[in-house]
């Protein structure tokens, strides 16, 4: 069976330091993973990597079976159908719930944009809040909208980077929880980066810890927990 995702043997540098090392590890079937660390230990630098947005030096990530990264050579971001979902959400003030979830479906037909801003605001609970500006809404609310957006194209994987950091404990962990049970629904594959131990063991199915550029473990939450 062909890995969903496979690092192997990656190298990242930012010349002439070293970010990342060595690091190996494959995702399989339809769980969710986490890269899990503390602060500067190159985790948001390997989703960067996985996005296209970063070369590799040593290694090559596929997705699929599909060669994404290289060194020497990096498939753009826009070509790989992989969403990103930033720690700051970079939701746009001046448009609407409805039109930031349609940023990314600008070339669908209008038909087809209007029925999956609609399936998905369902999806999130916000119908209700469709033409309400970033502003007006809470925290959690979005939140909602950041997901909604990263999920309009259908992308393969969506990659989310400390999306939860910036709200309070209990928020957090339950979030965490509904973005898990919003990417099974959707079908989506995730991998969360994160430093907290308990959004970690509460999103993911797979987790890798990383320490200081290199990957300690990489195992079933299960395993891992255990």
């Amino acid at each position: 069976m062909t890995p969903f995702l496979e690092l192997t043997d990656l190298d990242i540098a930012y010349p002439p330091r070293k970010v990342i090392r060595e690091v190996s590890f494959t995702m399989h079937g339809a769980g969710i993973g986490c890269l899990l660390g503390p602060s500067g230990c190159g985790k948001t630098t390997l989703l960067r990597a996985i996005a296209g947005f970063e070369p590799v030096q040593q290694g090559s990530i596929r997705l699929e079976g599909a060669e994404l990264s290289r060194p020497g050579w990096t498939l753009p971001p826009e070509r790989r159908h992989i969403g990103l979902m930033f720690q700051d959400l970079a939701l746009f003030p001046h448009l609407t719930v409805t039109d930031n979830i349609a940023f990314g479906l600008r070339d669908w037909k209008a038909s087809e944009r209007r029925a999956r801003v609609a399936e998905l605001l369902r999806l999130v609970g916000l119908t209700d809040f469709a033409r309400r500006y970033p502003h007006q809404l809470s925290g959690g609310q979005q939140q909602r909208v950041a997901l909604a957006r990263a999920l309009a194209p259908r992308p393969r994987l969506l990659l989310l980077d400390e999306p939860f950091s910036s709200l309070d404990v209990t928020l957090r962990e339950d979030l965490a929880r509904e973005v898990r049970q919003i990417l099974l629904r959707e079908g989506t594959r995730g991998l969360l980066v994160s430093h907290d131990q308990f959004e970690a063991f509460t999103f993911a199915d797979e987790i890798g810890v990383l320490d200081s550029g290199r990957l300690r473990q990489w195992d079933t939450a299960y395993n891992l927990y255990h």
